[in-house]
């Protein structure tokens, strides 16, 4: 089998890249390595695949290139050809889309097209790729369900993805492309990204400076380590989506279809209040964090849950991992790469 990860010098693409290193699977790795944060961070994880490929039998070939560039994507599938697509490449961040929407429209939905007609080209086994629970937007019924409507974003980020899902289903309709959508839940762990919480609460603490808590702190979040994340993406691989042969167009159900398409939610259905979140960072740095309490963000939500009942039915898997220890594993390693 050969695997082309697209965002494999990302936080989820590095440590994917990592484990199918590990079991003896060829990799592909596809990322640009932008500046949207520390391109240094981004290049160690690079570093750290090339020393596994050195050691294992596995290939790993990485191809510095933008998703937008159609051109050179067509090739690099052609060359590869890869059996399964794992598309984790995007421009993330939810504030950062209020101040430069453009960069959305030219990763998410530009880089995604060039991405379904590489897959329909080289007729790949499945194209699996991120969604975000940031999708359900102005939904307050808790736990998020598949089956719930998706249809109100409340940021520019949360609408690039959902249009990524209706994308993904027109060619799983059009060209029989077994797509599988996943929406992420708040995925943290070492390596993890420097513009989520987790990073900025710990490198700040460890400054002696106040973190900012917004919302005044009443917010709760569906924290999902990375490890869990990775065990149900090397699952998924080998599960790809197939049609639901009982599906009702009277009576559609968002999650799934007539054609080989899936959506699912990937979170831990065990949602923590910031406060408790930011209590687990203090114990593993034996440090108590100096608190700035500010109003809530325009694009964010109160509250994220998810009920991950589809995923677990379709891996006999779900995340379980206790923020506890996962908060402990990235203050671990954080620790040790900046050397604190």
């Amino acid at each position: 089998m050969k695997v082309l990860v697209t965002g494999v010098a990302g936080f989820i693409g590095f440590h994917l890249a990592k484990r199918l290193l590990e079991e003896g699977i060829d990799v592909i790795g596809y990322d640009n390595v932008n500046g949207y944060y520390d391109p240094s961070l981004k290049e160690a994880r690079l570093s750290k695949l090339n020393e596994i490929n050195r050691l294992l039998p596995p290939s790993f070939v990485f191809v510095r290139a933008n998703l937008e560039d159609p051109v050179l994507m067509k090739e690099s599938f052609a060359e590869y050809k890869p059996n399964v697509v794992v598309h984790l490449a995007a421009q993330a961040g939810v504030r950062y889309s209020i101040e430069n929407p453009s960069a959305y429209v030219q990763s998410n939905i530009v880089g995604f097209g060039n991405i379904l007609e590489s897959c329909r080209h080289i007729k790949v086994d499945h194209l699996i790729y991120a969604s975000s629970s940031s999708v359900y937007g102005g939904n307050t019924n808790l736990p998020f369900s598949e089956s719930h409507s998706v249809d109100h974003p409340v940021s520019f980020y949360a609408a690039s993805k959902k249009a990524n899902e209706l994308m993904a289903h027109s060619y799983s309709h059009l060209y029989s492309l077994p797509t599988t959508g996943l929406r992420f839940f708040t995925v943290y762990g070492p390596w993890g990204r420097p513009d989520m919480a987790l990073f900025l609460f710990t490198k700040a603490i460890l400054s002696g400076e106040p973190i900012k808590v917004f919302n005044q702190g009443k917010m709760i979040r569906d924290f999902t380590y990375i490890d869990d994340i990775v065990e149900s993406l090397m699952r998924i691989i080998n599960k790809p989506a197939t049609p639901n042969l009982q599906f009702d167009t009277k009576k559609s159900d968002p999650s799934c279809s007539w054609a080989p398409y899936r959506v699912f939610n990937i979170g831990n259905s065990n949602p923590t209040p910031l406060m408790e979140y930011i209590l687990a960072i203090e114990d593993a740095l034996g440090i108590q964090a100096k608190k700035e309490f500010l109003p809530m963000q325009a694009g964010d939500v109160a509250a994220t849950a998810s009920d991950a009942t589809l995923l677990e039915k379709w891996i006999d898997f779900k995340p379980n991992t206790s923020v506890k220890e996962g908060v402990a594993n990235f203050v671990n390693w954080y620790r040790e790469f900046y050397g604190t």
